[in-house]
């Protein structure tokens, strides 16, 4: 057993003493509080981050951005009136903001028919190139 040395018992004790028992007991429980905080505030900063507002008129898929002449020399409709009347032949409701288009997804909210042509506070989620609207008002 030349140059190798002897580990004593109390090298091989699997008891610590109590003040490092102390000690992994507070690393464990801070341990604990910071993966929870993390987690409170990765799902409240995912919550909101979601949510966002936009100010635009609602309009439709036909005409987009802008409203075109219903016929030849008979005008261009008013903005609720062409929205309603494409909407009713099959287009589809519109955000239209500083001139973007963004589709809406939730066809059904009634309040797209209610607010067709308006300009609009709308809030909801965005995803991809469509919003998900949770509410319309009127700015």
């Amino acid at each position: 057993m030349g140059g190798m040395g002897r580990i004593g018992r109390e090298g091989l004790s699997s008891s610590s003493s109590p003040d490092a028992d102390a000690m992994i007991a507070f690393h464990m429980k801070t341990l604990c509080l910071v993966i929870a905080a993390f987690a409170i505030l990765l799902a409240t900063t995912g919550a909101s981050a979601a949510e966002q507002t936009w100010t635009g008129k609602i309009g439709d898929s036909a005409c987009g951005a802008k409203h075109e002449e219903a016929a030849e020399n008979q005008g261009v409709m008013p903005d609720r009136e062409c929205t309603q009347a494409c909407v009713r032949g099959g287009s589809k409701y519109i955000l239209v903001v500083d001139g973007k288009v963004l589709q809406i997804a939730n066809q059904d909210n009634k309040d797209l028919a209610t607010h067709a042509g308006h300009t609009v506070k709308l809030a909801g989620e965005l995803k991809g190139n469509a919003i998900t609207v949770s509410k319309i008002e009127m700015p």
